[in-house]
């Protein structure tokens, strides 16, 4: 009840909440991709203090916050909870393209496309799709980042279904019907590589990333996360991948 009291007096998000990790809950997610990917636990957790220390993409979010008109609905102090594990996934696949529906703000996108851009510091080249109904959506996305991803405003199912070529990491973060959800994997089932990852922003309320994994011979694993002095139980990630 303190947690909700303080929240009401501090901050301005309506949905999509954001907030921190608790710090076992951290290790605990770093562990779990590390055992999903077959790498090393040590090396997850660099790429989650990474982000968690990206003093750049921070300010660039704050700012970009301030300076839009929606900033009534969104706090200027950036949290990123379970989008650290895309960041860790993103970093650690290395992915040419990533394809995220459900933009929102756009601070997935921020997250997502920094790992790109660290990436390709590296060698690694990726470009970043966001997709969402709404064109306001993914305003957050500006400046170096949106070197590294665009995106397509329409209903995410039909631009999956017009999406052209492979894709190695995939995230639903739209509209969280089951049905919705369910047909979104339906249409990105031909597109996805080999090794790619799909992961389920909604796997806390429906099981169809499961059926999904069990239907196409993947497997499928959920991270569920804690939210550090946040009065909201937290989400998590379903995690679909192949051995």
């Amino acid at each position: 009840m303190l947690e909700l009291i303080k929240w009401l007096f501090t901050s301005r998000e309506t949905t999509n909440f954001t907030y921190d990790l608790e710090e076992n809950n951290k290790r605990y997610l770093a562990s779990l991709i590390a055992d999903v990917l077959n790498m090393e636990v040590r090396t997850i957790e660099s790429y989650i203090a990474e982000i968690a220390e990206d003093e750049e993409l921070r300010r660039h979010i704050a700012r970009m916050v301030a300076s839009s008109d929606l900033a009534f609905v969104a706090d200027e102090e950036v949290r990123f909870g379970r989008r650290i594990g895309w960041y860790a996934f993103a970093r650690a696949l290395k992915p040419r393209v990533i394809v995220e529906t459900g933009v929102d703000k756009g601070l997935g996108s921020c997250v997502l496309t920094a790992a790109l851009k660290r990436n390709k510091e590296e060698g690694h080249e990726g470009k970043y799709y966001g997709m969402d109904i709404n064109p306001a959506a993914g305003y957050l996305l500006s400046g170096g980042y949106a070197a590294f991803g665009s995106i397509l405003h329409g209903d995410s199912i039909q631009s999956l279904a017009k999406f052209q070529g492979a894709i190695d990491l995939f995230i639903n973060d739209s509209d969280h019907s089951a049905d919705y959800e369910s047909r979104e994997y339906a249409t990105i089932s031909d597109k996805l590589t080999g090794n790619a990852i799909v992961l389920g922003d909604n796997s806390h309320y429906t099981d169809k990333l499961l059926e999904f994994s069990l239907r196409t011979g993947r497997r499928f694993v959920f991270f569920q996360e804690k939210p550090r002095g946040h009065w909201y139980p937290g989400g998590g990630i379903g995690i679909s991948f192949r051995r």
